[in-house]
């Protein structure tokens, strides 16, 4: 029984390959500025990243809270600060922002992020729904190509592979590639947005009680 099953390389089919693969590449080149196609194919870099958590830059805030209890908020300038959300509400602490101010900043970059992570799940998103189409194309590209050679039995069986592959090949890359893609940048970019919700209290706190400070220094 072992004998009859079918080797793998039965399964390899280069034009039908090309087909889907290359139909789908073009669709989304077509159909996605160029921000975004770079962002969605750079995404696939954090897939295997943890779900992002806000302890450690919560630890990080409380530090900053201290040194500028101590030494003054412009001390905080000196501080060096990996998060770009942190270092801007630092920067604007600094200049003298207040509470209000630092949440509606650190909301702003939030809804930022936001869309840039939905750039890269629509990305992905897109290539689930164009996967399969491009397995048709290859199909009925594959029977035409049965259909007018006919007359020459060896062109039937590579033309009905192709019929055949590309519509597998479509629903595979859709079904095992492109929809578990974005379905992990959809769990990993709402696990941001809600862990980094968690800075905006903290940060503005630290703003309203350095800000009269700051005032004091300005005058």
């Amino acid at each position: 029984m072992l004998h009859s099953l079918p080797s793998l390389g039965s399964f390899a089919d280069p034009a039908a390959l090309a087909i889907v693969g290359g139909g789908t590449l073009l669709a989304l080149v077509l159909r996605t500025p160029g921000r975004d196609l770079f962002r969605g194919f750079a995404a696939l870099g954090v897939l295997w990243r943890k779900p992002f958590q806000a302890d450690a830059l919560l630890t990080q805030i409380d530090a900053l809270s201290r040194i500028s209890a101590r030494h003054g908020v412009v001390r905080l300038d000196r501080t060096v600060i990996a998060d770009p959300d942190i270092a801007a509400a630092v920067g604007r602490i600094v200049d003298g922002a207040g509470g209000e101010e630092i949440s509606a900043l650190l909301d702003q970059r939030r809804v930022a992020r936001a869309e840039r992570h939905r750039a890269a799940i629509d990305l992905w998103s897109a290539a689930a729904e164009i996967f399969p189409a491009m397995g048709m194309v290859g199909t009925l590209i594959g029977l035409v190509r049965m259909f007018a050679g006919m007359t020459d039995p060896a062109t039937i069986g590579g033309s009905m592979a192709v019929a055949v592959l590309a519509t597998l090949y479509g629903a595979l890359a859709a079904n095992l590639i492109a929809m578990p893609i974005a379905a992990r940048l959809k769990r990993l970019a709402r696990a941001e947005l809600i862990e980094r919700a968690r800075l905006v209290q903290p940060l503005a706190a630290l703003a309203e009680r350095e800000r009269p400070r700051v005032r004091r220094d300005a005058a």
